[in-house]
């Protein structure tokens, strides 16, 4: 019959999301949540476990600006003004941006966030607890898995609702089947929701507290406040209209290119 094998393949997306995301679960509750205890998380520390790499580099770019040592245009141009980067991040970026001291944005964000020292801090941010290694990174991506696992399940089931079915078998028990699976991936939803929401792809329990305890130290005017507040919000979080301009280029830049590609 053509329903089971509809209904077999609905079992087999929601029992191989549902595993995943369990297995991804365990190995988030794995990490120690009292590490990083006393631990005071850096501007960089906070911006990669917010939003990482890219949020390191994107808060460099941004520190740098506002020190006047980097003209970021709005027309999504950077431009070095200071070629002594303070620390390995900024000589990345610098680095970046070429020897001709100007670039486009996109490509020095990319770069510098894949160089060394970005991933040196990723490093010592996973040894210290704070941040979810590499092959731990799935919680939120097992999340997805489910959804679309519980949208397949509504898919194949009204298929076949649809397909006519032979006369001993209800319509209503076709439904009842596929119900089952349906139940398992919401139910696996419902529960990670309720032990595991936020799901972060980047900070471990530990780092998570650690951003919660720094996101309430936030307000005042002063500068590393305000750096402080990019690095966990992002982008958005840039108050100055010509620095909001020169990243939205850099977005658009960015679809753009690969609109061209497709």
């Amino acid at each position: 019959m053509f329903w089971v094998l509809l209904l077999l393949l609905a079992w087999a997306a929601a029992g191989t999301a549902c595993t995943r995301l369990c297995l991804a679960a365990v190995r988030s509750a794995a990490v120690d949540v009292d590490a990083g205890h006393g631990h005071d998380l850096t501007l960089y520390e906070a911006a990669f476990l917010s939003g990482g790499p890219r949020r390191v580099a994107d808060l460099t770019l941004v520190s740098m600006a506002r020190q006047r040592r980097l003209l970021l245009a709005h027309t999504g141009w950077a431009t070095v003004v200071d070629p002594r980067g303070r620390d390995e991040i900024e000589r990345s970026v610098i680095g970046a941006i070429g020897p001709e001291g100007q670039s486009r944005i996109a490509p020095v964000r990319d770069a510098a966030a894949t160089a060394p020292p970005v991933r040196g801090l990723a490093d010592r941010l996973v040894r210290d607890g704070l941040a979810v290694p590499d092959g731990g990174r799935t919680i939120a991506a097992a999340v997805r898995q489910v959804q679309l696992a519980a949208l397949a399940v509504l898919v194949l089931g009204a298929t076949a609702l649809l397909v006519p079915a032979p006369s001993d078998v209800p319509r209503h028990l076709v439904a009842l089947w596929f119900a089952l699976p349906l139940a398992l991936t919401l139910s696996c939803l419902a529960i990670t929701r309720i032990e595991v929401h936020p799901y972060s792809r980047w900070a471990s329990p530990a780092g998570q507290r650690l951003l919660g305890a720094l996101a309430r130290h936030t307000s005042g005017g002063d500068d590393r406040t305000y750096l402080t507040t990019v690095a966990v919000r992002g982008i958005r979080a840039v108050g100055e209209p010509d620095l909001r301009a020169a990243f939205a280029d850099r977005e658009q830049h960015w679809r753009a290119g690969h609109t061209r590609g497709a």
